[in-house]
């Protein structure tokens, strides 16, 4: 499907700021590791917060045409992901000059600082595996050369390693994890010389 027919993919500068939070982040996350859609008590047991506090984002996010709001079964409110909710949002990146590039900027702000999170509590927990084929915890920053064809494989791992991460709850998939990722060109920085004195 071309990116532009996809209802799931996010370019609009408005959409992409309101996914700057990272509890926006984290409900449209957990709405599509969820299936597209949950209520807010599913979401709220997911996310640790409570569900009251989860309202004022689920408005902002349903304002914003990120997130729908499903007619009330009388038991609870249920949200769904844009796009049916077939799969996670993904952005569109947009760096010319009336594109989304400030809030791209503060949308990878808010994805550290919950990878960071996520991080920092799977070191507290005594069942994280850290080492052979069924690890769950890896931090890793890597730096090098690649040619154009490097590059394209690169791509095509990440967006496997997103299928993989982004699929639902389901029998047999027992294991919640994050993925967070950042892959950016780099230049190579020229020696700095402390200046002369006379």
């Amino acid at each position: 499907m071309y990116e532009g027919d996809d209802p799931r993919v996010i370019r609009d500068p408005a959409q992409v700021r309101l996914l700057s939070s990272s509890v926006r982040q984290e409900i449209v996350d957990t709405l599509a590791a969820l299936g597209g859609e949950a209520g807010v008590a599913s979401l709220a047991d997911q996310l640790g917060r409570p569900a009251d506090g989860l309202y004022y984002h689920l408005r902002a996010l349903v304002a914003g045409g990120l997130v729908e709001e499903l007619p009330s079964d009388g038991m609870e409110r249920r949200f769904r992901l844009a796009g049916g909710g077939h799969g996670p949002l993904r952005l569109s990146y947009d760096l010319g000059p009336n594109g989304n590039g400030v809030e791209l900027r503060a949308f990878a702000h808010g994805l550290l600082q919950i990878a960071n999170r996520d991080f920092q509590a799977a070191l507290e927990q005594s069942d994280t595996v850290v080492a052979g084929p069924a690890r769950t915890l890896w931090a890793s920053r890597n730096k090098g050369w690649l040619a154009a064809a490097d590059v394209e494989e690169v791509n095509a791992l990440l967006a496997r390693l997103g299928e993989l991460t982004s699929q639902p709850k389901a029998d047999g998939r027992a294991q919640l994890v994050s993925l967070a990722f950042v892959l950016a060109p780099t230049e190579a920085r020229s020696k700095r010389r402390a200046p002369r004195t006379a």
